[in-house]
């Protein structure tokens, strides 16, 4: 599923390397949304982070109480979220905390091709 919205930071043309936290949490439709996504914006809840040469795409997939965890792709150049959580919010939470991370731990995400799951989006 695509889901995009306006209201990021400003893009003139060029990569969209990092957003600040600031920005990232602008983007929450709700406090319980912002609060919800500042605990998950820690590296303990990832894996398989990762950016695309630009820096723009980011993916990661969250553990969550199901026993998959949630695939979450950003494309901050939209933005655009895809997530498979169930919420109904936009951006979720896990959107929101995949961002939060990058914007604190640069080091979490490799660059690289996206997982497969990620590239299919």
């Amino acid at each position: 599923m695509l889901l995009s919205h306006g209201g990021g930071p400003s893009h003139t043309g060029g990569p969209v390397v990092r957003w600040s936290v600031e920005q990232v949490l602008a983007l929450a439709p709700d406090d319980a949304s912002r609060k919800a996504g500042t605990r998950l914006g820690a590296a303990g809840p990832w894996t398989g982070t990762g950016r695309d040469a630009t820096g723009g795409v980011v993916w990661g997939l969250c553990k969550g109480s199901g026993s998959t965890p949630y695939r979450t792709v950003v494309d901050t150049t939209g933005p655009a979220y895809s997530c498979s959580c169930p919420s109904r919010k936009f951006p979720c939470k896990h959107a929101l905390g995949l961002l939060l991370l990058r914007a604190s731990d640069d080091a979490a995400f490799r660059p690289g091709e996206p997982a497969g799951w990620a590239a299919a989006w």
